[in-house]
């Protein structure tokens, strides 16, 4: 985008960090953004600059443009404009398919693969319905031993030679104990009926973006609402902010199922073999990687404190940006483990069917109010 100063349409200045130009960029979001007022095209330019910004190797390219060159070229290609300081880690020789391609390329639009359920292993064993937890409904079978001992005891109270008192006492007990169950069951019928009234027969809450470069999102939207959704108790958020309030959707999608919640970052980057290491840097081909970022670690704590009791997980998706494949490492013990489509329904699959019947209606609630995406339920 030429003709415009990407600092000063943020408010900061040049040698801003990449916390003050997040900061700045989240404070004007919320006036400028089209629900508030603002206008698509206005907002665009907007995440441009943040996006241009906070990645060191677009910003390198945008600082050292000519000066007569206020903004981002987007036909310029990406060579490696890197401070040295930031990749002297990185052998000179670096491929050339390392480099990122042009912007003004033809955009290649991934399929996703066809997974073979019998490689699943979760698969077949999640059959049922879903219930809400806490648990407050007692399964039909117990209601009816329970009902069946009930009546025995009263009609061998009724049958038995015990003093009036005692008789007197015990079935009082055993009226109450039965008023008791009947009053769960009322209560019980109420908070599902409620929780029909409130979500409906939803399972997926907002919809993935709709411009051009989202399009890994919508791939994930559809890999989750193919394969995840088999598990009962999956419910799933497509744009969630991560901070009460915000109008901005710091997360792509989350997928809550009982007491676990799965936060995933959806990216279409180079072909190649992805793996983090020990330190949480992420590496392509044996290079470290510098085609993209991601901030899912970063939102991971925001949601673990908006909802406690869960247990909450990341997962980088990753899709091709340009014919080949994508391959991943196995999760291991990685905040943010890359995965491949196929590796992620078998993996964190897996670990969402750990719980599959059981929806937490107020990690749901809390969940479904952080969706900002237009397009809501």
């Amino acid at each position: 985008m030429r003709g415009y100063d990407y600092y000063e349409l943020l408010g900061v200045s040049r040698d801003a960090s990449s916390a003050e130009i997040r900061s700045a960029y989240r404070a004007l979001v919320k006036v400028m953004h089209p629900d508030t007022g603002g206008t698509v095209g206005t907002f665009r330019l907007l995440r441009d600059a943040y996006e241009t910004l906070t990645d060191p190797r677009r910003r390198a390219d945008y600082d050292n443009a000519d000066d007569d060159s206020a903004g981002y070229d987007t036909g310029a290609d990406l060579e490696d404009t890197e401070p040295e300081d930031l990749r002297e880690d990185e052998p000179e020789d670096e491929p050339e398919d390392e480099r990122e391609p042009r912007w003004d390329a033809p955009r290649h639009t991934p399929a996703l693969p066809v997974i073979d359920l019998d490689s699943v292993p979760w698969w077949p064993e999640v059959l049922g319905r879903a219930v809400l937890v806490p648990a407050n409904r007692l399964s039909r079978p117990l209601l009816l031993v329970g009902a069946g001992g009930w009546a025995l005891v009263m009609l061998a109270l009724l049958l038995s030679r015990a003093p009036a008192p005692v008789l007197a006492c015990w079935l009082l007990v055993l009226a109450f104990a039965g008023a008791a169950v009947v009053y769960r069951e009322i209560s019980a019928a109420r908070v599902d009926r409620a929780f029909g009234v409130e979500f409906g027969g939803h399972v997926v809450f907002g919809s993935p973006g709709t411009e051009p470069d989202d399009t890994a999102q919508r791939l994930t939207a559809n890999l989750l609402a193919g394969y995840l959704t088999r598990i009962p108790g999956v419910r799933i958020c497509h744009g969630l902010a991560a901070e009460v309030g915000s109008v901005f959707a710091d997360v792509d999608h989350a997928v809550l199922c009982g007491r676990r919640l799965l936060l995933v970052e959806s990216k279409l980057w180079l072909p190649g073999h992805y793996q983090v290491d020990e330190t949480g840097t992420l590496w392509r081909n044996g290079h470290r990687f510098r085609g993209g970022v991601s901030e899912l670690a970063e939102r991971l704590p925001a949601f673990r404190a908006l909802l406690p009791s869960l247990e909450v997980h990341g997962a980088l998706l990753i899709y091709p940006s340009r014919p080949g494949e994508i391959t991943t490492d196995p999760a291991g013990r990685a905040a943010v483990p890359p995965m491949d489509p196929v590796r992620f329904v078998r993996e964190a699959g897996g670990w969402l069917a750990g719980d599959p019947h059981a929806v937490d209606p107020a990690a749901l609630r809390i969940l479904v109010r952080q969706v900002v995406s237009s397009a809501g339920r």
